[in-house]
């Protein structure tokens, strides 16, 4: 969660969920696919890697899908949109700006006021900063209200993000690519409000959706599904 690798009191709580052998595990994430394997560190674990909320798809080590937002908008719409946010986040106040304001993915852009260079503590410090003023919550509304006419979805993705893709390339685009696999498929995420990059698919009917705030609540809840 919030970009910090998982937790080993977690992963062996995976681990034994995996072992059972009639359950298969997948993630998504808004993430690209490196930066997912970097934080789930065991990917053995998953059946399904889903970057980019799935409009880049693994299962195994294979990649089986990919689409681009940049052939969605159009050079002379993502130029509008990238000049926007460049303008809006040079005229913010926050405590640290760093590099990498706007990252470029497959599936959709991350736009963060703080930059994705900065350090743990000043992601830290930006959270704090951010709940007092909700620098995030204003720049996609205003964002949403600017851009309607494009097609797109903005989301809080993360601590210091928000994600920018196509309408309907949410978290739910990974469904179709499991759609009619399973009996059951159980989703866990912590930005489940209105607005948070995981609302879509944890009020997708295909899905029993878990609104956790912590790795701890998401161990507890798993475990309630492993034999005593």
């Amino acid at each position: 969660m919030g970009g910090e690798p998982i937790e080993e009191r977690l992963v062996h709580v995976l681990r034994k969920l995996h072992s059972k052998g009639d359950v298969a595990l997948g993630v998504v994430g808004g993430s690209d696919y490196r930066k997912i394997i970097e934080q789930i560190k065991y990917p053995e674990i998953f059946e399904f890697v889903f970057s980019e909320n799935g409009v880049v798809a693994h299962k195994g080590k294979e990649q089986f899908y990919s689409d681009s937002i940049t052939k969605f908008l159009g050079e002379e719409n993502m130029q509008q949109l990238v000049d926007y946010c460049l303008v809006y986040i040079a005229n913010l106040r926050v405590p640290k700006k760093r590099g990498t304001f706007i990252e470029l993915r497959n599936g959709m852009i991350n736009i963060s006021p703080i930059g994705r260079n900065c350090t743990r503590q000043e992601r830290e410090e930006f959270c704090r900063y951010d709940a007092d003023n909700s620098i995030l919550r204003t720049f996609q509304l205003d964002l949403t209200r600017n851009f309607s006419q494009f097609n797109l979805t903005f989301s809080i993705g993360g601590q210091i993000s928000i994600d920018c893709f196509p309408s309907g390339w949410d978290k739910t685009f990974c469904l179709r690519h499991i759609e009619g696999l399973f009996s059951e498929v159980l989703f866990f995420g912590d930005k489940t409000e209105k607005g948070g990059n995981d609302y879509e698919i944890f009020h997708d009917q295909r899905v029993r959706g878990f609104s956790v705030k912590s790795p701890a609540e998401t161990e507890e809840i798993i475990k309630s599904f492993l034999d005593p």
